[in-house]
């Protein structure tokens, strides 16, 4: 039998040093490294952050299941001006962050995760977020971590597991399918 492949790979490494220090075979970058592709930082792409926010916001809208319009201005300015150093990844987690803390149907900048609010360029008098806000952010920040163990989440946050359930209720945090198994 024939079998056509192209293998495609990437790397954020200087490959060229790698070689050097005896980390990557020479042999096998050169059998890699046939039609090298450039592709720049997502930092140096601003004009593909809305594009990708968007993508990124009607996939995880549809996963679970909430009706959200879309970005506040304020939103996307805060989008546009983070550097992004976790690039497209980085976007993708802040945007799945958002959908999951949106309770009115468009994400504003109070939805997007704390990094990316404290930007250094972020206006003086932007709106100080909410008490209700800052929590509902400190336990998905906390689910996150725990790989939405809420057994363990309860704990860290210094909670019963059922006033952690009431709290996910009220903020409309939905736990993710992948893990409520794990979670139980």
């Amino acid at each position: 039998r024939f079998v056509d492949v192209r293998l495609v790979a990437a790397t954020n490494s200087d490959m060229q040093s790698a070689i050097k220090d005896g980390r990557f075979r020479e042999d096998l970058f050169y059998r890699v490294n046939v039609i090298p592709i450039h592709v720049p930082p997502l930092r140096e792409r601003k004009e593909d952050i809305v594009l990708l926010a968007e993508h990124f916001l009607r996939k995880f809208a549809q996963e679970s299941k909430r009706e959200i319009g879309g970005f506040h201005d304020t939103a996307l300015s805060m989008l546009e001006r983070y550097d992004w150093p976790g690039n497209v990844r980085e976007l993708e987690n802040a945007v799945e962050y958002a959908v999951m803390l949106c309770q009115d149907g468009t994400i504003t900048e109070h939805n997007l995760p704390p990094q990316v609010r404290r930007t250094p360029s972020s206006p003086a008098g932007s709106t100080p977020l909410t008490l209700e806000e800052v929590e509902a952010a400190h336990i998905l920040e906390v689910l996150e971590s725990t790989g939405w163990n809420q057994d363990r989440s309860a704990g860290i946050l210094g909670i019963g597991r059922t006033t952690l359930w009431r709290k996910l209720k009220r903020y409309g945090i939905a736990p993710k399918k992948h893990s409520q198994a794990a979670s139980k």
